[in-house]
């Protein structure tokens, strides 16, 4: 169980083993209202960016999922930092700003190549399942739906990665069935793209970092896995839940 004394002393690590610049993100998506988790998060990535006099820290809003996007959910993220009083040193000053020059939809083809490359890796399968009868499978993706005898590129089907026995987010998707690459995928190819060195992120995303880091090996993107990965505890509500977004409950880091 991570706790918070724990993270700080990894923290305090991660500072001392510094050996040049860092460069870190902060990555929330517009598809609810940021909340006093995601502050604290974001103010441990300004933090350690600026324990070094020319580390760096970078704004990359997640916005693949346009149906739960919303304008007042963009704006909201701009308003946090002004109130947090933290200034990235890259990307989008204003709402403007980013649709013109930073949403991940200008970012396409760069994911579009990672997918070809899994694919022609041979690592990827078809999966044709509805929403509803994976639901009905469980948490666990059986290994023996990797043949369903589809092509990736029959109509309507999501595309899936073959993972090794008893990884923690099994045959997880990385296109959906509409086209659009999914998180897992996008998350890595930003990270590279954009040189990042350190990712703080909420224990919760544990097994994203692990689904990232194979999608890196088996792409070969060597930079990504050198990433230094810092997961803090999750602050709780009153009923010891974790906080999420007040719309949307998205995605963040």
């Amino acid at each position: 169980m991570l706790n918070f004394a724990h993270f700080e002393a990894e923290f305090q690590a991660a500072v001392a083993q510094l050996a040049g610049p860092p460069r870190l993100r902060l990555a929330p998506t517009p598809s609810g209202y940021l909340h006093a988790g995601n502050q604290l998060n974001f103010r441990w990535n300004a933090q350690l960016a600026r324990a070094h006099p020319q580390g760096r820290l970078l704004l990359r809003i997640d916005d693949l999922d346009q149906a739960r996007k919303r304008p007042e959910y963009l704006q909201n993220i701009f308003d946090t930092l002004q109130i947090l009083g933290i200034a990235p040193d890259e990307g989008p000053g204003d709402p403007v700003d980013f649709e013109q020059n930073w949403s991940q939809r200008l970012r396409l083809p760069l994911y579009h190549a990672a997918l070809e490359q899994l694919r022609a890796g041979g690592h990827l399968f078809a999966c044709g399942l509805s929403r509803t009868e994976l639901a009905a499978l469980g948490s666990r993706y059986p290994p023996n739906l990797r043949d369903q005898g589809l092509s990736l590129d029959a109509p309507d089907v999501s595309w899936r990665i073959k993972t090794p026995p008893d990884f923690p987010l099994p045959d997880f998707i990385v296109r959906r069935r509409d086209g659009i690459p999914a998180y897992q995928l996008a998350s890595v190819v930003d990270d590279v793209h954009f040189r990042i060195t350190h990712v703080i992120r909420g224990a919760d995303l544990l097994d994203s970092t692990r689904a990232q880091q194979y999608l890196a090996q088996c792409l070969g993107a060597t930079d990504f896995q050198q990433i230094v990965f810092l997961h803090h505890p999750l602050l709780l509500d009153e009923a010891g839940q974790k906080l999420s977004k007040s719309a949307g409950n998205g995605r963040s880091a």
